[in-house]
């Protein structure tokens, strides 16, 4: 297994993915800049968070016109595994490779905290082996997903949303939905299932002298993966 992670000019947590992938889940990893046109040889895609291209015009709106995405694009339809986490949510939202969109915190201001989450379907390798509540940290200004009510008909009635913010217990709660989001939604896939963008950082979240483990129960899935 070989991960693509992208970057981008404003990217900064390529490196935070780029570690976790190697030391903790025990793959490969491989930095892939905005421009390259090419994703030969590599059998999953990483598009870590960060601020890209100074998240000018919207959050992720340029970046999603980039090269590589037009390939990430071509690779995800083809079935293949793809992660955006946060500013990587925004860039596939932006794409069209996700449903929907990432709008200003409900409260306007930068959020920089753990959350819960509870995962809403098992049928993506993403969410297959999240069988507990788990804590992951956040850290974002526009991560408030909005989507219209049919479009979340859709997302409900295909399993398509991921994860939910929850209470420590594993409740909705609105205190819980710390930008906003509609229906307390952190995480969606595509219809396929191989692709999820969501806003907490699991890359952030896999080792014990970070303050825990649970992101390894999502990223894990790349491990599982055959290749």
């Amino acid at each position: 297994m070989k991960v693509a992670v992208l970057q981008f000019p404003g990217s900064n947590c390529d490196q935070d993915a780029l570690k976790s992938l190697r030391e903790d889940i025990g793959v490969g990893a491989e930095y892939v800049w905005h421009d390259e046109s090419s994703l030969a040889g590599f059998d999953a895609v990483f598009v870590p968070g960060g601020f890209t291209y100074g998240d000018y015009l919207r959050c992720g709106a340029i970046a999603s016109q980039s090269p590589i995405l037009q390939e990430t694009k071509r690779f995800a339809n083809e079935g293949r595994p793809v992660i955006g986490v946060c500013n990587g949510f925004q860039i596939l939202a932006e794409s069209g490779l996700l449903p929907g969109a990432l709008t200003r915190n409900i409260n306007q201001k930068f959020i920089c905290d753990d959350v819960f989450l509870r995962a809403e379907t098992r049928r993506s390798i993403w969410t297959s082996d999240v069988d507990k509540v788990v804590r992951i940290p956040i850290a974002h200004g526009e991560g408030r997903y909005i989507i219209d009510a049919d479009g979340l008909k859709v997302l409900e009635d295909n399993e398509q949303i991921a994860f939910r913010y929850v209470s420590a217990d594993g409740n909705l709660d609105d205190s819980a939905n710390v930008n906003g989001s509609v229906s307390n939604i952190a995480g969606v896939l595509n219809k396929q299932g191989n692709v999820l963008g969501m806003m907490p950082h699991p890359e952030r979240a896999t080792k014990e002298l970070l303050g825990g483990i649970d992101g390894l129960s999502i990223l894990k899935a790349l491990s599982l993966v055959k290749v």
